[in-house]
C-alpha cells in the first residue's frame, strides 16, 4: 500500500488559490490599492475629481466596515485582521470569495487526486477559508510594519511644520500630502475629519485603536494632553519621535537576533514533512512494510503533535515584547 502524493498536490492547490486571491484583488480595485504603489491613494482619488467628502466617506467605510460585521458567523476570525489591513473587499465579498475559492480548490482536488468526495469537500472548504485568512493576515502584517516604519519620519515632519509656525491641523495635512501610503491615507482621514469639526485627539485615538499600535497611542495621548493642558507640542513630538525610532531599532534588532531560532523551529518541523513527500515521490512503496503495523497510525499522530509542539515552543521562546 503506497502513500500518495496528495499532500504535495494539496499544497500546490493552496498556493494557487492564494495567488488567485491577490490577482482578483488587484484586478477589481486596481494597482493603486497595492501598498507597493508610490502614489498616495487618497490624493489620487482627489485628483481624479472625487470630492473631499466623498473620498473621506469611501476610505472610512473601507476601514470600518469589517468591525461592524463581526456578528456574521465565521467572519469574526477575519474582522480584526481585515480592519488592520484596510481590505477594500466588503465582508460579504470576502465571504463570497471564500465560497468561490472553495469551489476552485474542490475542482483542483477532483482533477488531481482520487480521494473521496467527503474528504475533497472538507479540504476544499478549509482551503477556501484558510487561503483568505492567510492572505488577509499577510496584508495586515505588511501594512502594520509599513506604518510603524513610516511613523517616526511623519512625526518629525510634523515637528518641523510646528517649528515654522504651522498649526497642528496643517502639520497633519502636510503629512497626508508628503508621505506615501498607507500612513498618508490614514492621516488624510484625520485631516479631513478635523476640517469637518472633529476633535483631533479623538480622531488620533480612534486610529490608534483601529490599527492597534502602541506608538500611535503615544501620539494620540501626547496630542490630547497638549490640547488639555497646553505646552510646547513641537518639543513633545520631537521626544516622541526619538522614542518611536529607538523602539523601532530595538524591535528590528530583537527580530534579527531571534530570526535564527524562529527559522530553526520552522525547519525542524517542516523538514520531516518535506522528507516524507520526497521519499514517497521517489519510492512510493518505501513504507509499505510498516503501514499495516498497529502502531503506525498512533506513531504518526505522536510525530505530528511533537512537530506542532516544536513550533509552539519556539514561537513562545522568540516572542519577545518590545
Amino acid at each position: 500500500m503506497a502513500i500518495s502524493a496528495a499532500p504535495l498536490i494539496y499544497g500546490l492547490i493552496f498556493v494557487g488559490v492564494l495567488i488567485l486571491v491577490e490577482g482578483l484583488y488587484l484586478t477589481i480595485f486596481g494597482k493603486s490599492i497595492s501598498l507597493n504603489s508610490r502614489v498616495n491613494r487618497r490624493l489620487e482619488m482627489l485628483e481624479k475629481g472625487a470630492g473631499r467628502e466623498e473620498v473621506l466617506e469611501k476610505l472610512r467605510k473601507e476601514m470600518q466596515q469589517h468591525m461592524s460585521s463581526r456578528q456574521i458567523p465565521l467572519y469574526a476570525i477575519l474582522a480584526n485582521k481585515a480592519q488592520k489591513a484596510a481590505i477594500a473587499f466588503t465582508p460579504q465579498q470576502l465571504m463570497m470569495l471564500m465560497g468561490l475559492l472553495s469551489v476552485v480548490a474542490f475542482l483542483g482536488l477532483t482533477l488531481g487526486t482520487d480521494t473521496s468526495l467527503a474528504v475533497r469537500g472538507a479540504v476544499s472548504v478549509m482551503m477556501g477559508i484558510g487561503s483568505v485568512y492567510t492572505w488577509v493576515n499577510h496584508k495586515a502584517k505588511k501594512r502594520s510594519n509599513m506604518i510603524e516604519e513610516q511613523l517616526p519620519d511623519a512625526v518629525e515632519l510634523m515637528v518641523r511644520s510646528l517649528k515654522v509656525g504651522h498649526p497642528f491641523s496643517s502639520a497633519i495635512n502636510i503629512v497626508a500630502k508628503e508621505v506615501s501610503d498607507p500612513l498618508a491615507s490614514e492621516f488624510g482621514i484625520i485631516a479631513d475629519e478635523a476640517a469637518y469639526g472633529r476633535d483631533m485627539g479623538e480622531a488620533l485615538k480612534e486610529m490608534a485603536e483601529r490599527l492597534d499600535m502602541q506608538d500611535m497611542r503615544f501620539l494620540a495621548v501626547a496630542v490630547t494632553i497638549q490640547q488639555q493642558s497646553g505646552g510646547n507640542l513641537a518639543e513633545v513630538l520631537a521626544g516622541l519621535a526619538r522614542v518611536i525610532r529607538s523602539r523601532f531599532r530595538l524591535f528590528r534588532r530583537v527580530k534579527a537576533i531571534t530570526a535564527e531560532a524562529q527559522w530553526s523551529g520552522k525547519f525542524l518541523s517542516g523538514f520531516p514533512i518535506a522528507a516524507l513527500i520526497v521519499i514517497n515521490i521517489l519510492d512510493p512503496h518505501y513504507y509499505d512494510e510498516v503501514m499495516d503495523h498497529p502502531y503506525f497510525v498512533p506513531a504518526c499522530i505522536i510525530v505530528v503533535l511533537f512537530l506542532a509542539a516544536n513550533l509552539y515552543v519556539m514561537r513562545m521562546l522568540t516572542n519577545i515584547k518590545v
